[in-house]
Parts: structure tokens; sequence; C-alpha cells
């Protein structure tokens, strides 16, 4: 976590199995699961937390990325701008 050309920045990673590209594309959209084997039966979830994450972030007028490769997990990178000086 810090800042970066008047942004704050958070990264959050983990190092899971990754995804490959067309998953990543993808993460964010409502109810998508990358993983099928995951279902709300099981416990799992509806799929909405990264779609909630990105319009809260974008609502804020910053941005929320992943970098993310098959083998080497992922890394959530979100940006919002900061706050000037109070008055």
């Amino acid at each position: 976590m810090g800042a970066e050309d008047g942004y704050a920045v958070l990264e959050v990673a983990d190092q899971g199995p990754g995804l490959p590209p067309e998953e990543e594309r993808r993460v964010f959209e409502r109810f998508y699961r990358a993983d099928a084997s995951r279902t709300r039966a099981t416990g799992a979830g509806a799929g909405l937390g990264l779609s909630i994450v990105h319009s809260l972030v974008t609502a804020h007028g910053g941005d929320v990325e992943v970098d993310s490769a098959p083998g080497r997990g992922c890394t959530f990178r979100v940006r919002l701008a900061l706050l000037g000086p109070a008055d």
C-alpha cells in the first residue's frame, strides 16, 4: 500500500493457481466464477465480490486491475485519487 501519482494504491496478492488470460478478462463480471467446481450449493458465494469491488472503486473515480498468469497467483491493484488538503 502506498501512493503513486496522486493516487492511493492498494495491492492484494495471493499464491493461488492464477488465471489464464481469457478468465483474467472476465474476473470483474457479475456472477462470474473462474473455477467451475465452485457453486453456491457448495458455499462458494454468488460470484459478486470482485464485481462489487469494481463498481465501488470506479464509482469513486478509481480503477482496479488484476495481474495474473497460470501458476503464479493473482495480484489485484486498486487505485483511488488522494484528497487534496483540507480547507
